[in-house]
């Protein structure tokens, strides 16, 4: 009897005693050492790869945002958002106006509408979504046509919060950016271009264009003159 009571003593010592030095090294030692490199050497990504404008955060490189708008009736939950056409223009961020998981690049949820190319639903929306993008960027001598409306411009993203853009989109929009803001059409062009990403390493994944960076330097370039 006194051995059995000894070794289950014996048991319950040890099995306290590892779980104390396993809590000590899982949940202290390790989170600390990997924290502190990743301070070290990934500062900003650790962070949340943050975008600062004057000083301030304004969002991160990592997540789209919109620019709308304030809507006529704040309290006004169906009110439709109008974009901002002064700034460049995201993807489309709500499945083109369907998607309950993900609205308005909100980071609750995020997805996308999961339906298929051949969805008649969907082709109706992508077809209203190129008419209203021709529409929103005609400018004093220049309409798009639709055939220059790229793909990006009226589908959202699998996740629904693509910060990203292509450069063919954001060109698409020069001529009405430079036009509400008072701009010479080439200056916007030259931002785009200082703007736009190379594949990376030179072979993966596709140019692209950070909407926010984008519109940072936009906001400059209008400050300037």
């Amino acid at each position: 009897m006194n051995n059995s009571v000894g070794s289950t003593a014996r048991l319950i010592g040890a099995g306290l005693r590892a779980l104390l030095v396993l809590t000590l090294i899982c949940g202290v030692i390790y989170p600390l050492a990997v924290t502190g490199v990743a301070q070290a050497l990934f500062n900003d990504k650790a962070n949340g790869s943050e975008i600062k404008s004057g000083g301030k955060v304004v969002g991160s490189e990592l997540i789209g945002q919109t620019y709308n708008l304030p809507k006529k009736n704040p309290d006004d939950a169906e009110e439709a958002a109008r974009p901002d056409l002064k700034w460049f223009q995201p993807r489309p961020s709500n499945g083109l106006g369907s998607n309950s998981v993900n609205t308005q690049y909100s980071l609750i949820l995020s997805g996308a509408t999961n339906r298929s190319g051949d969805n008649k639903e969907l082709i109706q929306w992508v077809t209203d979504a190129k008419a209203a993008v021709v529409q929103d960027n005609k400018a004093n001598g220049y309409t798009p046509k639709p055939s220059d409306v790229p793909a990006d411009a009226v589908t959202s993203s699998g996740s629904g919060l693509d910060p990203h853009i292509s450069p063919q989109y954001a060109k698409l929009q020069v001529h009405r950016v430079a036009e509400k803001n008072h701009l010479d059409v080439k200056q916007v062009d030259k931002l785009v271009k200082d703007n736009t990403d190379d594949r990376i390493l030179g072979f993966i994944g596709e140019p692209r264009v950070n909407v926010l960076q984008l519109n940072i330097a936009l906001k400059e370039l209008v400050a300037k003159g």
